[in-house]
């Protein structure tokens, strides 16, 4: 087994992948709990920064954020202790052993369970009120109408997938949802060098460059403003190390459910080193952002 040639430890296979979830039964926006029109105690240091109708508006917004990993999993927790009151968590993807150096929800033993059902149970222990949607689940063209009904207010694209990144983006551009996007958090050590900024005017971040190549060549911001806040990095991109388990035969991928998985490590070109302090870094920023709008604060990209 590549875990034990890796020396390391044999990964559990906790489910098995199946089918698709069932996407048909999506509800709709007036199917939600009620809002509470009353706030609880525990956001009384929120309220005196935000203001009374800002953490009300809060409890009444509905966010969905896809891709659960190193940034999607701080923005889960960062809306959950920001009083946001409706949240759909998507991610297709198990817990992986090597995702324990970012992931808020994996742990050695929750390696092989859902990440997104794991971040959905940390979000109700956070928000009990909140209105919490795990669904595991890939977002391409066969799933997008499903997975964002109901509709959202806000969407946080922390997806790695370029095809799906830029479906979802323009997606959302076309039906006037508002979203925020995160570039490449990966191979970089520098979080002063975050930065906030329409899409069209992002610098050095290669993953940044195709998405305005791209969304330009469908249409969106040919006369420059895109209305698209991205969180990127002016740091360059570090070249990985190899680790020393990976000199002999190359690398090896100790992912559960790999040979299931639409997006398995094995399939991409190079596989960047990453640091919690970054991704989280990356995560708040855009946490700020959704915060902020939200709340009908005022934000620097407008």
């Amino acid at each position: 087994m590549p875990e034990l040639d890796a020396a390391l430890p044999k990964q559990t296979r906790i489910r098995a992948w199946e089918s698709a979830p069932d996407l048909t039964a999506r509800p709709n926006r007036e199917d939600l709990p009620p809002v509470p029109d009353r706030i609880h105690r525990r956001w009384d240091r929120f309220v005196r920064l935000m203001g009374h109708e800002g953490v009300l508006r809060l409890l009444s917004s509905h966010v969905t954020i896809f891709g659960l990993g190193g940034v999607g999993s701080y923005v889960a927790e960062a809306l959950a202790r920001s009083a946001v009151g409706r949240m759909t968590l998507v991610d297709f993807d198990d817990v992986c052993l090597t995702n324990v150096n970012r992931q808020l929800q994996a742990f050695p033993g929750t390696v092989g369970q859902s990440k997104a059902a794991l971040l959905a149970e940390r979000v109700r222990a956070i928000h009990p009120e909140a209105w919490v949607d795990p669904v595991q689940a890939f977002y391409d063209a066969s799933t997008s109408a499903a997975l964002l009904t109901p509709r959202p207010d806000f969407v946080v694209d922390a997806i790695d997938n370029v095809t799906s990144k830029i479906l979802l983006l323009e997606t959302c551009l076309t039906q006037g949802i508002p979203v925020i996007s995160i570039t490449g958090a990966g191979a970089r050590l520098d979080p002063t060098q975050i930065r906030v900024d329409d899409l069209s005017r992002t610098k050095v971040d290669p993953l940044a460059r195709v998405l305005r190549k791209e969304l330009v060549r469908r249409g969106y911001g040919n006369d420059g403003e895109m209305g698209l806040p991205v969180v990127y990095s002016e740091e360059e991109v570090r070249a990985p190390e190899v680790p020393e388990w990976d000199l002999d035969k190359g690398f090896q991928c100790i992912c559960p459910h790999r040979e299931d998985s639409p997006h398995a490590c094995e399939k991409r070109r190079v596989i960047y080193g990453t640091a919690t302090f970054m991704t989280a870094a990356f995560a708040m920023a855009a946490s700020s952002v959704v915060v902020r709008r939200l709340s009908q604060l005022p934000t620097a990209t407008g």
